[in-house]
């Protein structure tokens, strides 16, 4: 019968051919999508253990920092990528003091790096040169030494942002960078912690979030 008739194999050919276009110009989009999302996640987790360093610094009377692993394989945590939150345990090896973990470590995620993508310009009234914080160290002393390839945003025990030798400093920042964006997170010495983002720029266009 004339109602029971089926598709023609040209219309079956036309629909997938349909289909294909549309999907061709979705997939690339929500891929792009999911990248963004991931970078900005990892970006709001930074910031996110950036404030808990500067309150577990007050709260425990303490140093506490977060470590950030730009790309040494020695590091604690080893992998480049990762980052963890510490304390300085006034009690740990033998006494003698020691940074621990408090918490996971975590790893940024697939296509996402420390850095700041060729960026040439800090957020404003941040820093003077666009860079990440200051060498991390293996202890709080001046003789301790310094952890390659890594960068630590580190509070005193008043919640103010020092450098590995103690005295305050207002440059902190962590940047990370994904395919088309750089996210950052700034310390001041008021403390105040802010948090950006710019397109892949020469001169980048800085964002508050």
């Amino acid at each position: 019968m004339r109602s029971e008739r089926g598709y023609s194999l040209l219309e079956l050919m036309m629909t997938v051919g349909i289909i294909g276009v549309i999907g061709a110009m979705v997939i690339p989009i929500t891929d792009s999508s999911i990248r963004g999302s991931r970078l900005r996640g990892d970006a709001q987790i930074i910031r996110n253990l950036v404030g808990v360093a500067k309150m577990r610094a007050s709260a425990q009377f303490t140093r506490a920092r977060l470590l950030a692993n730009l790309g040494n394989p020695n590091a604690n945590p080893p992998v480049p990528g990762s980052y963890v939150l510490q304390v300085w345990d006034k009690t740990a090896n033998g006494n003698l003091g020691a940074w621990v973990n408090d918490g996971g470590i975590n790893q940024l995620s697939t296509g996402v790096s420390f850095g700041f993508a060729g960026l040439n310009a800090p957020p404003p009234n941040t820093q003077v040169n666009i860079m990440q914080s200051p060498t991390c160290t293996d202890g709080i002393l001046a003789a301790a030494a310094q952890i390659a390839n890594t960068a630590c945003v580190t509070f005193n025990s008043r919640g103010l942002p020092i450098d590995a030798a103690g005295t305050l400093y207002p440059r902190h920042a962590l940047y990370i960078t994904g395919d088309d964006a750089v996210w950052g997170t700034t310390v001041t010495t008021t403390p105040l912690i802010r948090f950006w983002s710019s397109p892949h720029l020469a001169n980048p266009v800085w964002t508050a979030r």
